[in-house]
Protein backbone atom coordinates (compact mmCIF):
# COMPACT_ATOMS: atom_id res chain seq x y z
CA UNK A 1 0.00 0.00 0.00
CA UNK A 2 1.12 3.41 -0.78
CA UNK A 3 0.71 5.97 2.05
CA UNK A 4 1.00 9.74 1.45
CA UNK A 5 3.71 11.49 2.75
CA UNK A 6 3.25 12.88 5.95
CA UNK A 7 5.04 16.74 6.71
CA UNK A 8 7.21 17.04 9.42
CA UNK A 9 5.91 18.05 12.39
CA UNK A 10 7.29 20.20 15.15
CA UNK A 11 8.37 20.57 18.54
CA UNK A 12 5.40 22.59 19.90
CA UNK A 13 2.90 20.56 17.86
CA UNK A 14 3.79 16.98 19.64
CA UNK A 15 3.41 19.17 22.75
CA UNK A 16 -0.37 20.01 22.11
CA UNK A 17 -1.06 16.73 20.77
CA UNK A 18 0.27 14.66 23.65
CA UNK A 19 -2.28 16.77 26.37
CA UNK A 20 -4.74 17.03 24.06
CA UNK A 21 -5.35 12.81 23.82
CA UNK A 22 -5.26 12.85 27.55
CA UNK A 23 -8.13 15.83 27.93
CA UNK A 24 -10.32 14.74 24.99
CA UNK A 25 -10.41 11.06 26.98
CA UNK A 26 -11.88 13.40 30.03
CA UNK A 27 -14.28 15.46 28.13
CA UNK A 28 -17.88 14.37 28.09
CA UNK A 29 -20.61 15.20 25.44
CA UNK A 30 -21.46 18.40 23.79
CA UNK A 31 -22.16 21.18 21.96
CA UNK A 32 -19.26 24.00 20.63
CA UNK A 33 -20.57 26.75 22.99
CA UNK A 34 -18.55 30.34 22.42
CA UNK A 35 -16.27 31.05 24.99
CA UNK A 36 -17.90 33.85 27.76
CA UNK A 37 -14.92 36.10 27.93
CA UNK A 38 -14.33 35.63 23.83
CA UNK A 39 -11.15 33.96 22.83
CA UNK A 40 -8.74 35.86 26.11
CA UNK A 41 -8.17 32.50 27.46
CA UNK A 42 -6.59 31.03 24.07
CA UNK A 43 -3.51 30.22 23.39
CA UNK A 44 -3.38 29.23 20.09
CA UNK A 45 -5.73 28.17 17.12
CA UNK A 46 -6.36 24.92 15.02
CA UNK A 47 -7.73 24.98 11.38
CA UNK A 48 -9.89 22.35 10.25
CA UNK A 49 -8.88 21.41 6.57
CA UNK A 50 -6.92 20.08 3.74
CA UNK A 51 -3.98 21.04 6.34
CA UNK A 52 -4.79 21.48 9.98
CA UNK A 53 -2.13 24.12 11.12
CA UNK A 54 -1.60 26.10 14.77
CA UNK A 55 -2.03 30.06 14.67
CA UNK A 56 -1.02 32.11 17.14
CA UNK A 57 -3.00 35.04 16.70
CA UNK A 58 -7.04 35.91 15.93
CA UNK A 59 -8.57 38.92 14.05
CA UNK A 60 -11.86 39.35 12.76
CA UNK A 61 -13.21 42.70 11.25
CA UNK A 62 -16.74 43.00 11.06
CA UNK A 63 -19.30 45.15 8.81
CA UNK A 64 -22.14 44.35 8.99
CA UNK A 65 -23.54 46.53 11.27
CA UNK A 66 -22.46 50.08 10.80
CA UNK A 67 -25.26 52.04 10.14
CA UNK A 68 -23.72 55.76 11.65
CA UNK A 69 -20.59 54.74 8.86
CA UNK A 70 -23.11 54.40 5.65
CA UNK A 71 -22.91 56.05 2.59
CA UNK A 72 -21.22 55.82 -0.99
CA UNK A 73 -18.92 58.90 -1.74
CA UNK A 74 -19.23 60.56 -4.76
CA UNK A 75 -16.79 59.47 -7.52
CA UNK A 76 -13.32 61.35 -7.60
CA UNK A 77 -12.61 62.40 -10.99
CA UNK A 78 -9.20 64.16 -10.79
CA UNK A 79 -6.14 61.57 -10.24
CA UNK A 80 -4.38 63.66 -8.30
CA UNK A 81 -7.05 64.54 -5.81
CA UNK A 82 -8.06 60.90 -5.84
CA UNK A 83 -4.43 59.43 -4.17
CA UNK A 84 -4.99 62.09 -1.71
CA UNK A 85 -8.62 61.54 -0.35
CA UNK A 86 -9.53 61.40 3.29
CA UNK A 87 -11.03 58.03 4.76
CA UNK A 88 -14.99 58.26 3.92
CA UNK A 89 -16.46 57.96 7.34
CA UNK A 90 -15.00 57.87 11.15
CA UNK A 91 -14.36 53.53 10.64
CA UNK A 92 -11.25 53.89 8.73
CA UNK A 93 -9.57 57.01 10.86
CA UNK A 94 -10.12 54.91 13.63
CA UNK A 95 -7.13 53.33 16.20
CA UNK A 96 -8.55 49.87 15.27
CA UNK A 97 -8.99 49.79 11.83
CA UNK A 98 -5.51 52.25 11.29
CA UNK A 99 -3.75 49.67 13.94
CA UNK A 100 -3.95 47.35 11.30
CA UNK A 101 -4.72 48.41 7.67
CA UNK A 102 -3.76 50.80 5.17
CA UNK A 103 -6.03 52.41 2.88
CA UNK A 104 -4.12 52.77 -0.41
CA UNK A 105 -3.25 55.88 -2.46
CA UNK A 106 -0.97 55.39 -5.58
CA UNK A 107 -1.47 55.03 -9.30
CA UNK A 108 0.64 52.41 -11.66
CA UNK A 109 2.04 55.23 -14.00
CA UNK A 110 6.12 55.01 -13.99
CA UNK A 111 6.90 58.93 -14.03
CA UNK A 112 5.82 61.55 -15.91
CA UNK A 113 6.17 60.44 -19.61
CA UNK A 114 7.77 57.17 -18.84
CA UNK A 115 4.58 55.00 -19.43
CA UNK A 116 2.43 52.56 -17.26
CA UNK A 117 3.98 50.05 -15.17
CA UNK A 118 3.91 46.05 -16.66
CA UNK A 119 1.07 45.60 -19.32
CA UNK A 120 -1.36 48.03 -18.09
CA UNK A 121 -3.24 49.86 -21.06
CA UNK A 122 -5.05 52.15 -19.08
CA UNK A 123 -3.99 54.73 -15.95
CA UNK A 124 -5.10 52.78 -12.36
CA UNK A 125 -5.43 54.99 -9.62
CA UNK A 126 -6.06 54.06 -6.28
CA UNK A 127 -8.29 56.22 -3.72
CA UNK A 128 -9.19 55.60 -0.64
CA UNK A 129 -12.29 57.31 -1.49
CA UNK A 130 -13.13 54.41 -3.20
CA UNK A 131 -13.54 52.31 0.24
CA UNK A 132 -16.77 52.87 2.24
CA UNK A 133 -19.33 51.61 4.18
CA UNK A 134 -22.86 50.79 1.96
CA UNK A 135 -26.15 50.10 3.19
CA UNK A 136 -27.30 46.81 2.71
CA UNK A 137 -30.70 46.88 0.13
CA UNK A 138 -30.85 43.30 -0.30
CA UNK A 139 -34.12 42.20 -0.28
CA UNK A 140 -33.30 38.81 1.86
CA UNK A 141 -30.42 41.40 3.67
CA UNK A 142 -29.28 39.17 6.83
CA UNK A 143 -27.21 42.56 7.77
CA UNK A 144 -27.35 46.38 7.68
CA UNK A 145 -24.26 46.99 6.18
CA UNK A 146 -20.66 46.09 4.17
CA UNK A 147 -18.08 47.47 2.78
CA UNK A 148 -17.72 48.30 -0.24
CA UNK A 149 -14.13 48.04 -2.78
CA UNK A 150 -15.15 49.96 -5.95
CA UNK A 151 -13.51 50.08 -8.65
CA UNK A 152 -14.93 52.02 -12.24
CA UNK A 153 -13.57 53.29 -15.54
CA UNK A 154 -13.70 57.14 -16.14
CA UNK A 155 -12.97 58.76 -19.06
CA UNK A 156 -9.20 59.77 -18.34
CA UNK A 157 -8.48 57.19 -15.96
CA UNK A 158 -9.46 53.88 -14.01
CA UNK A 159 -10.11 54.66 -10.59
CA UNK A 160 -9.52 51.57 -7.64
CA UNK A 161 -9.33 50.84 -4.74
CA UNK A 162 -6.99 48.74 -2.16
CA UNK A 163 -6.37 48.42 1.37
CA UNK A 164 -3.31 46.44 2.95
CA UNK A 165 -1.92 45.47 6.40
CA UNK A 166 0.28 47.95 7.59
CA UNK A 167 3.01 45.52 8.60
CA UNK A 168 4.30 42.29 6.08
CA UNK A 169 5.61 39.86 8.93
CA UNK A 170 2.51 37.47 8.52
CA UNK A 171 4.28 34.30 8.07
CA UNK A 172 0.88 31.71 7.68
CA UNK A 173 -2.50 32.26 7.67
CA UNK A 174 -5.94 31.01 7.53
CA UNK A 175 -7.22 34.38 6.18
CA UNK A 176 -11.40 34.49 5.42
CA UNK A 177 -14.17 36.93 3.94
CA UNK A 178 -17.68 36.71 3.56
CA UNK A 179 -18.06 38.52 0.14
CA UNK A 180 -19.11 38.64 -2.77
CA UNK A 181 -18.41 40.53 -6.16
CA UNK A 182 -20.62 43.17 -8.98
CA UNK A 183 -20.47 45.00 -11.36
CA UNK A 184 -19.12 45.00 -14.98
CA UNK A 185 -16.73 43.01 -16.75
CA UNK A 186 -13.19 43.71 -17.28
CA UNK A 187 -12.06 44.29 -13.46
CA UNK A 188 -10.00 41.84 -10.98
CA UNK A 189 -11.18 41.83 -7.36
CA UNK A 190 -9.22 40.17 -5.07
CA UNK A 191 -8.43 38.63 -1.49
CA UNK A 192 -4.26 37.36 -1.12
CA UNK A 193 -1.13 37.46 0.34
CA UNK A 194 2.29 39.09 -0.71
CA UNK A 195 6.15 39.94 -0.43
CA UNK A 196 7.23 42.53 -2.29
CA UNK A 197 10.11 42.19 -4.43
CA UNK A 198 12.10 43.65 -7.22
CA UNK A 199 11.81 40.97 -9.95
CA UNK A 200 8.72 39.07 -10.83
CA UNK A 201 10.28 36.08 -11.03
CA UNK A 202 10.93 36.47 -6.98
CA UNK A 203 7.65 37.70 -5.82
CA UNK A 204 5.82 35.36 -3.36
CA UNK A 205 1.69 35.93 -3.45
CA UNK A 206 -1.17 33.64 -3.17
CA UNK A 207 -4.23 34.82 -4.71
CA UNK A 208 -8.18 34.38 -4.74
CA UNK A 209 -9.54 36.32 -7.64
CA UNK A 210 -12.44 37.20 -9.37
CA UNK A 211 -11.84 37.91 -12.98
CA UNK A 212 -15.01 39.93 -14.19
CA UNK A 213 -14.53 39.33 -17.76
CA UNK A 214 -14.45 35.34 -17.59
CA UNK A 215 -18.07 33.26 -16.24
CA UNK A 216 -19.55 33.63 -13.33
CA UNK A 217 -19.40 30.99 -11.75
CA UNK A 218 -15.53 30.50 -11.85
CA UNK A 219 -12.53 31.48 -9.70
CA UNK A 220 -8.64 32.22 -10.19
CA UNK A 221 -6.32 30.64 -7.94
CA UNK A 222 -2.37 30.93 -7.74
CA UNK A 223 0.68 31.03 -6.41
CA UNK A 224 2.63 33.93 -7.85
CA UNK A 225 4.23 34.18 -10.48
CA UNK A 226 2.13 32.19 -12.23
CA UNK A 227 4.38 32.89 -15.61
CA UNK A 228 7.81 31.09 -16.37
CA UNK A 229 11.12 33.12 -17.89
CA UNK A 230 9.00 32.52 -20.94
CA UNK A 231 5.70 34.67 -20.89
CA UNK A 232 3.95 31.30 -20.78
CA UNK A 233 1.01 30.44 -18.07
CA UNK A 234 2.81 28.06 -15.68
CA UNK A 235 -0.14 25.35 -14.89
CA UNK A 236 1.16 24.30 -11.69
CA UNK A 237 1.20 27.53 -10.26
CA UNK A 238 -2.65 28.00 -10.97
CA UNK A 239 -5.57 27.00 -11.19
CA UNK A 240 -9.02 28.18 -12.74
CA UNK A 241 -12.27 26.27 -10.58
CA UNK A 242 -15.72 26.62 -11.25
CA UNK A 243 -17.71 27.29 -7.72
CA UNK A 244 -19.44 24.22 -6.14
CA UNK A 245 -23.22 23.90 -5.87
CA UNK A 246 -23.97 26.03 -9.13
CA UNK A 247 -22.79 29.03 -7.10
CA UNK A 248 -21.63 32.33 -8.77
CA UNK A 249 -19.73 35.02 -7.18
CA UNK A 250 -22.20 37.64 -7.28
CA UNK A 251 -23.94 35.75 -4.73
CA UNK A 252 -22.58 36.17 -0.98
CA UNK A 253 -19.95 32.53 0.40
CA UNK A 254 -17.19 32.60 2.61
CA UNK A 255 -14.59 32.47 0.34
CA UNK A 256 -11.37 31.32 2.45
CA UNK A 257 -7.47 30.34 1.66
CA UNK A 258 -5.18 28.63 4.25
CA UNK A 259 -1.55 29.32 3.16
CA UNK A 260 0.90 27.15 5.48
CA UNK A 261 4.55 26.23 4.15
CA UNK A 262 3.51 23.28 3.04
CA UNK A 263 0.60 24.70 0.61
CA UNK A 264 -1.92 26.93 -0.45
CA UNK A 265 -5.41 25.76 0.10
CA UNK A 266 -8.36 27.30 -1.12
CA UNK A 267 -12.31 27.12 -0.19
CA UNK A 268 -15.66 28.47 -0.62
CA UNK A 269 -18.38 28.10 1.98
CA UNK A 270 -16.14 25.49 3.37
CA UNK A 271 -15.88 23.21 -0.08
CA UNK A 272 -12.01 22.93 -0.82
CA UNK A 273 -11.37 24.17 -4.37
CA UNK A 274 -7.70 23.34 -4.84
CA UNK A 275 -4.45 21.99 -3.00
CA UNK A 276 -1.25 24.12 -4.67
CA UNK A 277 2.12 22.66 -3.03
CA UNK A 278 4.08 24.67 -6.12
CA UNK A 279 6.11 27.38 -5.05
CA UNK A 280 4.04 28.23 -1.86
CA UNK A 281 5.36 31.35 -0.28
CA UNK A 282 7.64 31.17 2.66
CA UNK A 283 8.57 34.17 3.46
CA UNK A 284 6.53 37.07 5.93
CA UNK A 285 3.93 38.84 3.88
CA UNK A 286 1.24 41.33 3.90
CA UNK A 287 -2.34 40.63 3.70
CA UNK A 288 -4.28 42.09 0.68
CA UNK A 289 -7.83 42.93 -0.73
CA UNK A 290 -8.21 45.62 -3.77
CA UNK A 291 -10.76 45.90 -6.97
CA UNK A 292 -8.87 47.09 -9.89
CA UNK A 293 -8.44 47.13 -13.39
CA UNK A 294 -5.56 48.37 -15.93
CA UNK A 295 -7.06 47.65 -19.04
CA UNK A 296 -4.20 45.10 -19.50
CA UNK A 297 -4.55 41.61 -20.84
CA UNK A 298 -5.01 40.19 -17.41
CA UNK A 299 -8.29 42.59 -15.91
CA UNK A 300 -9.34 43.21 -19.59
CA UNK A 301 -10.78 46.54 -20.42
CA UNK A 302 -13.92 48.16 -18.54
CA UNK A 303 -16.14 50.28 -20.63
CA UNK A 304 -16.15 53.76 -19.74
CA UNK A 305 -18.72 54.56 -16.59
CA UNK A 306 -19.02 50.63 -15.84
CA UNK A 307 -17.99 49.93 -12.39
CA UNK A 308 -17.11 46.56 -10.68
CA UNK A 309 -17.19 46.13 -6.88
CA UNK A 310 -15.64 43.62 -3.94
CA UNK A 311 -18.36 43.87 -0.85
CA UNK A 312 -17.47 42.30 2.66
CA UNK A 313 -19.45 41.90 5.24
CA UNK A 314 -16.64 40.50 7.39
CA UNK A 315 -12.99 39.29 7.77
CA UNK A 316 -11.63 37.31 10.02
CA UNK A 317 -8.25 35.32 9.98
CA UNK A 318 -5.95 33.30 12.28
CA UNK A 319 -2.61 33.92 11.81
CA UNK A 320 1.38 33.52 12.80
CA UNK A 321 3.87 35.90 12.66
CA UNK A 322 7.83 35.88 11.76
CA UNK A 323 7.94 37.59 15.20
CA UNK A 324 6.32 34.93 17.11
CA UNK A 325 9.13 34.02 19.42
CA UNK A 326 7.55 36.25 21.32
CA UNK A 327 6.45 35.73 24.89
CA UNK A 328 4.11 39.10 25.32
CA UNK A 329 0.07 38.18 25.52
CA UNK A 330 -1.79 40.42 24.74
CA UNK A 331 -3.59 42.95 27.37
CA UNK A 332 -7.02 40.94 28.86
CA UNK A 333 -8.66 44.44 29.81
CA UNK A 334 -8.74 45.52 26.35
CA UNK A 335 -12.35 43.48 24.97
CA UNK A 336 -12.94 43.87 21.59
CA UNK A 337 -16.41 45.65 20.05
CA UNK A 338 -17.87 42.91 17.58
CA UNK A 339 -18.06 45.93 14.87
CA UNK A 340 -14.70 47.52 15.92
CA UNK A 341 -11.64 45.58 14.95
CA UNK A 342 -9.51 43.15 16.38
CA UNK A 343 -9.48 41.53 20.00
CA UNK A 344 -7.00 43.53 21.96
CA UNK A 345 -3.67 43.55 21.10
CA UNK A 346 -2.13 41.34 18.25
CA UNK A 347 0.46 39.54 20.70
CA UNK A 348 1.96 35.89 20.76
CA UNK A 349 -0.49 33.82 22.48
CA UNK A 350 1.63 31.33 24.47
CA UNK A 351 2.23 30.71 28.26
CA UNK A 352 5.59 32.37 28.93
CA UNK A 353 6.62 29.67 31.42
CA UNK A 354 5.90 26.18 29.96
CA UNK A 355 6.73 27.88 26.19
CA UNK A 356 3.55 25.49 25.22
CA UNK A 357 0.34 25.34 23.95
CA UNK A 358 -2.12 24.17 26.37
CA UNK A 359 -5.48 26.29 25.28
CA UNK A 360 -6.46 25.70 21.64
CA UNK A 361 -9.34 26.59 20.47
CA UNK A 362 -11.07 26.96 16.83
CA UNK A 363 -13.03 29.42 15.02
CA UNK A 364 -14.56 26.66 12.78
CA UNK A 365 -17.70 24.90 12.56
CA UNK A 366 -19.12 27.79 14.82
CA UNK A 367 -22.81 29.29 14.79
CA UNK A 368 -21.34 32.66 14.63
CA UNK A 369 -18.40 34.18 12.76
CA UNK A 370 -15.69 36.34 14.81
CA UNK A 371 -16.60 33.30 18.11
CA UNK A 372 -13.90 31.13 19.02
CA UNK A 373 -14.58 27.77 20.80
CA UNK A 374 -12.66 25.74 22.78
CA UNK A 375 -11.39 22.43 21.70
CA UNK A 376 -9.38 21.57 24.79
CA UNK A 377 -7.11 22.73 28.08
CA UNK A 378 -4.70 20.61 28.94
CA UNK A 379 -3.97 23.17 31.63
CA UNK A 380 -6.82 21.42 34.13
CA UNK A 381 -7.51 18.15 34.76
CA UNK A 382 -11.25 19.25 34.44
CA UNK A 383 -10.56 19.41 30.85
CA UNK A 384 -14.02 19.30 28.50
CA UNK A 385 -13.83 19.02 25.00
CA UNK A 386 -15.99 21.69 23.65
CA UNK A 387 -17.07 20.35 20.21
CA UNK A 388 -18.46 17.67 18.64
CA UNK A 389 -18.76 14.58 20.79
CA UNK A 390 -15.91 13.74 22.87
CA UNK A 391 -15.28 10.10 21.50
CA UNK A 392 -14.61 11.64 18.14
CA UNK A 393 -12.51 13.67 19.42
CA UNK A 394 -10.51 11.35 20.97
CA UNK A 395 -9.88 9.49 18.34
CA UNK A 396 -9.24 12.64 15.76
CA UNK A 397 -6.14 13.80 18.44
CA UNK A 398 -5.03 9.97 18.48
CA UNK A 399 -4.75 9.76 14.77
CA UNK A 400 -3.02 13.16 14.86
CA UNK A 401 -0.65 11.62 17.17
CA UNK A 402 -0.12 7.98 15.65
CA UNK A 403 0.57 9.57 12.24
CA UNK A 404 2.98 12.06 13.97
CA UNK A 405 4.75 9.06 15.48
CA UNK A 406 4.78 6.86 12.28
CA UNK A 407 6.52 10.08 10.56
CA UNK A 408 9.02 10.18 13.11
CA UNK A 409 10.14 6.54 13.18
CA UNK A 410 10.06 6.50 9.34
CA UNK A 411 12.46 9.40 9.36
Amino acid sequence: MHWPPLSPISPLVISILVPSCIAAGQGENSSPQPLPNGDSVCDCFLSNGTQPSYFSNHMFFDFRNLTKDAGVPALITNETLATIARPTSEYFSDDEWTSVWQLQGWDNSEGKGKGLSGAAAVLMVNSPSNVYIQKNNDSDAVSDTYMTLRTQRLPKFQTAAAFQTKTSDYQFVSLRMLARTTGGPGAVTAMFTYRDATATSNVQEADFEVLTRGPRERVQLTNQPSFDSNGQVNPNATRNVTLPDDMIWSQWAVYRLDWTSQSSVWYVDGQRLANITFQVPQEASGINFNAWSDGGSWSGNMTVYDQANLQIQWIEMIYNTSASTSTRRRDPSRFWSRDAGPRGELLRRRDSSSRTCKVVCSIDDVAEAGVATMLWNSSSTATRMAGADARNGMAWAWALLVGSLVWLVAV
